[in-house]
């Protein structure tokens, strides 16, 4: 095993899910002594990395995301190019939900302002559209858009780590970091729990659920990010009807706004089984998770029984597995240095309040410039991310 604790790295990124692993990917690849540390095994269940899949799309309501999101599908594809297989499958996009739904009539005014081509469906035209496979009320429409799809979750994080690791960066699992401090000479210091120390010109911190606890305890600053139980469910097709709800057809990715707020994906990694989740949970500390049964899954069966004509059985779901959002108050991102003692040499990156995966490696590059360039290239506007926005304080 490696010895690094006399080394000093350009940058070390504290936290191995899918944003840390995407900021080493992005900070080896520019030929920087990079390290990249995890408190528990690298692809472990614990976090909000893991899984079999997470939706991708740009139909946002919110305007700063749509570039964001578009740079990201360039960048999954060149990522999965070098690394040989896929972990991006393209499909189309559906949002549905009453006319009149507030995040609607966002995401079409994103539509327009961005000249997204797509597609504003009734009920009896989404009939036609899909042959039947999916229903809404009258007073609903559906918006469909070319730009959907489905991420390979672990198998993604796992790419990312294997073209780190092939562009020299360093790897270290089970390493808990109980502190970050600056020394005298200004160098960023890392301590594990072992009492190894790791040694930085910059840090960036992306440990998820786990963010709001380690900023507190070595800077004191307060950023208001909630670990947040959910439960992804998996449901069966009605046999002779896997083709149709299998990706590479027509059948998109898709999420209900308004009310119960439901997304879900073609079937791929289970064939057969299509995941359709309902996009709330509990509140948890990621360290005494209640590891629970799910929320409003009565609700939920009834969403699924009234929106596939009897096509997916709605009576119990085949497959259930959990994981964590770590939600800010205004669900946005927190993309910014840490500030105080720290300055501009410790970045922290989080929040990703359930809709950040897709943007892994966009939030990589980015996280790794920050740290080493101060600033993001290409102009990429992340002033809606800034810590300052909860009026955080420090001790």
């Amino acid at each position: 095993m490696q010895n690094v604790s006399n080394e000093l790295f350009d940058v070390i990124i504290v936290g191995g899910g899918v944003m840390g692993s995407a900021t080493a990917y992005h900070a080896s690849k520019r030929g920087l002594k990079t390290l990249l540390i995890e408190q528990f095994d690298f692809l472990h269940h614990r976090g909000s990395s893991h899984g079999e899949s997470r939706t991708i799309r740009a139909n946002y309501s919110k305007p700063y995301y749509y570039p964001l999101v578009m740079e990201s599908y360039t960048l999954w594809k060149q990522a999965q190019a070098q690394i040989g297989y896929n972990v991006y499958f393209p499909a189309h996009q559906l949002d549905m939900g009453q006319a009149h739904d507030h995040t609607l009539l966002k995401i079409l005014e994103n539509c327009s302002n961005h000249g997204i081509p797509h597609e504003v469906l009734n009920r009896c035209q989404l009939a036609d559209k899909f042959s039947g496979r999916i229903d809404f009320p009258d007073d609903s429409i559906g918006i469909l858009n070319e730009f959907g799809g489905v991420i390979k979750a672990t198998k993604a994080v796992a790419m990312f780590q294997t073209l780190a690791h092939k562009n020299g960066a360093v790897l270290k699992d089970n390493k808990e970091i109980t502190d970050i401090k600056k020394d005298e000479r200004g160098v960023v210091v890392v301590s594990a729990s072992n009492n190894e120390t790791f040694c930085g010109k910059k840090c960036v911190v992306t440990v998820g659920a786990w963010m709001s606890k380690l900023v507190k305890k070595v800077s004191g600053v307060e950023i208001p990010i909630k670990p947040v139980e959910i439960h992804v469910f998996y449901w069966r097709v009605k046999e002779g009807h896997e083709g149709d709800f299998a990706i590479g057809g027509d059948f998109p990715t898709f999420s209900s706004h308004g009310g119960l707020h439901v997304f879900g994906t073609p079937s791929l990694e289970y064939p057969g089984l299509v995941k359709i989740v309902v996009d709330s949970g509990d509140k948890c500390d990621p360290d005494k998770r209640e590891w629970g049964p799910g929320v409003r899954m009565n609700e939920l069966k009834e969403w699924i029984k009234e929106s596939f004509n009897g096509l997916i059985d709605w009576r119990e779901p085949v497959v259930k597995q959990a994981c964590m959002y770590s939600m800010t108050p205004d669900n946005d991102y927190v993309v910014d240095f840490l500030g105080g003692q720290f300055g501009k040499d410790v970045v922290v990156g989080g929040g990703f309040s359930g809709h950040g995966f897709k943007m892994a490696p966009v939030i990589g590059r980015i996280l790794a410039e920050l740290a080493v360039d101060g600033v993001p290239s290409g102009g990429t506007d992340i002033s809606p991310f800034g810590i300052g926005r909860f009026n955080s304080s420090q001790k």
